[in-house]
């Protein structure tokens, strides 16, 4: 495919760490905040990957119905403990108890990329998964980062690249997915489709 075709690509998401990582990787794109209701979709049984998936996808079709001749990419990352998907948490209460739960064992982060473009019925669906092994968060470390807001908005109530060290332990995948968009997987999607 003519690279012309991908570029520039149409950004479904309000996210400023997708922004940024799609930016440090040199990408040409426009941002445009897909207008979906996240609650309206429930947990399917395909599981945690299928949910970030399907999430995804619906993002990038709000945005691409709109521009039908570019490639838009949708994007949507969920916590994964054991199965219950953690997302975003509602408030400072539900961030102290996501992060209680989930730095109490290893989590899987999902995040589901889709890239459509209506004008030649392009839909590509992938997820990528990353294991985060946490460190034993003491009280203090709780209370600091409730305190610091970096949990607002965020799956599983915390930001890797703000609290990575503190944290986690160790990452067995890929850090950007962590971070909300699996730059590695975007890759080799973009790559096949030249």
């Amino acid at each position: 495919m003519d690279t012309s075709r991908v570029s520039p690509m149409v950004l479904a998401s309000a996210s400023p760490r997708r922004r940024d990582l799609l930016t440090q990787a040199g990408y040409t794109f426009e941002i445009v905040v897909p207008d979906i209701d996240e609650s309206a979709f429930p947990i399917t049984e395909g599981g945690p990957a299928r949910h970030a998936e399907i999430l995804a996808l619906a993002k990038a079709q709000s945005v691409a119905s709109r521009y039908p001749d570019r490639l838009v990419l949708g994007a949507d990352t969920i916590a994964d403990l054991e199965g219950e998907i953690i997302g975003k948490p509602a408030d400072r209460e539900d961030a102290e108890r996501i992060t209680r739960k989930l730095f109490g064992q290893p989590h899987r982060v999902i995040t589901g990329i889709a890239l459509v473009r209506l004008a030649d019925d392009l839909e590509i669906v992938r997820s990528d998964v990353t294991t985060v092994y946490p460190r034993k968060l003491t009280d203090e470390l709780i209370a600091r980062h409730l305190a610091s807001g970096t949990w607002e908005g965020k799956a599983g109530a915390y930001a890797i690249q703000e609290t990575g060290d503190e944290f986690v332990e160790r990452l067995d995948g890929s850090l950007t997915n962590v971070m909300g968009l699996p730059m590695e997987l975007l890759g080799r999607v973009l790559d096949d489709l030249r």
